[in-house]
């Protein structure tokens, strides 16, 4: 349930208010705008008379929420979410860029990259530590060791470094090394990693499932803010649809459709999307035209021998191109690259 309070409601009413439907046992989140204060109430409130709520003075309007997912809910919370990932914002007009190689080889190769990406303009780093992949015998990542050379690169950028989290027994180094932690795809419906991501104080980059809906999405997300986090940004990585030519199908209309259920930053990885470095560069302006806070793509120094995925991979004169390109659209669609 939303509850929309008249303009100049003292926050002394508000929080009066506020109190009688936490002895109720509700839930209530407080958002405060330029006109007004909404408050969104989490939990059963069938019991609630909609008539009575309406007798107080300072209550402008009542709305009940079917959907199943409140604090991501734009219903809730109207204004754009912004997502500070250790000084760099994600959304609200800014467009960030997130990039570096699927995996992390060598430091000699991370922190190249690093450096590479960092002088075309991206925002913060990425890199695979630990790796879900399909097959047990390709390659799983350097684990810890790679999360350490992360850091190296983190420390001689001073880029933001984001790296995928698999199991809840790394979320204590991940709290302590990490600036945004990344649930994968596979991973976006494990409940249990997600309540755990919930309890970080970091905030989170949550890729949508290889075939689930946009509710199912949300509602991931729901679960990690449900545990108190509310820094979660949406990732479209592309899904699995009948077409088989490329790795995955990206679905440009879930970035407007996204920001239109949530208050939530969604930016979109058209590497994975595509597959193939060749797509990268149209897929993301598309991206950028639909809306979309940001990008995430791979770049290696290397990508003809990149233990993971080079062939969606870009060179680092690649993706200075892209940047190029990207920058002219981001002007034309009002926001500005966050560096």
């Amino acid at each position: 349930m939303v509850i929309i309070m008249k303009p100049g409601t003292s926050q002394d009413e508000i929080r009066k208010l506020a109190e009688q439907f936490e002895a109720d046992n509700l839930k209530v989140g407080i958002t405060t705008g330029v006109d007004c204060t909404i408050l969104g109430l989490v939990g059963n409130t069938s019991h609630l008379n909609l008539d009575k709520v309406m007798l107080n003075d300072h209550v402008e309007r009542v709305m009940r929420v079917s959907e199943p997912y409140k604090k991501a809910n734009r219903k809730f919370h109207p204004k754009d979410t912004v997502v500070d990932v250790n000084g760099v914002k994600v959304g609200g007009g800014k467009f960030t860029v997130v990039a570096g190689p699927c995996s992390v080889e060598s430091k000699d190769q991370i922190v190249g990259v690093a450096k590479e990406v960092q002088s075309a303009g991206a925002a913060m780093l990425r890199g695979g530590a630990f790796k879900p992949r399909t097959s047990p015998y390709s390659f799983q990542g350097m684990g810890v060791q790679g999360l350490k050379l992360l850091l190296e690169a983190k420390a001689e950028t001073g880029l933001p470094i984001v790296t995928e989290l698999m199991s809840p027994k790394y979320c204590e180094l991940f709290e302590d090394k990490v600036d945004l932690v990344q649930i994968g795809a596979r991973n976006m419906q494990n409940f249990d990693l997600l309540k755990e991501a919930g309890k970080m104080s970091k905030p989170v980059l949550l890729k949508r499932g290889l075939s689930n809906t946009y509710e199912e999405w949300i509602m991931s997300a729901e679960y990690i803010m449900s545990e108190g986090n509310q820094n979660v940004i949406l990732c479209e990585r592309g899904i699995r649809t009948f077409e088989n030519y490329t790795r995955n199908t990206l679905d440009v209309a879930a970035i407007p459709s996204i920001k239109r259920m949530s208050h939530l930053p969604v930016v979109v990885d058209p590497s994975h999307a595509g597959g193939y470095n060749w797509l990268v560069e149209p897929l993301a302006l598309a991206a950028i035209a639909a809306g979309a806070d940001g990008l995430i793509i791979e770049v290696h120094n290397d990508p003809a021998h990149a233990l993971c995925d080079g062939q969606q991979s870009l060179t680092p004169e690649q993706f200075r191109n892209l940047m190029n390109k990207a920058e002219q659209m981001v002007k034309i669609m009002g926001k500005r690259i966050e560096k």
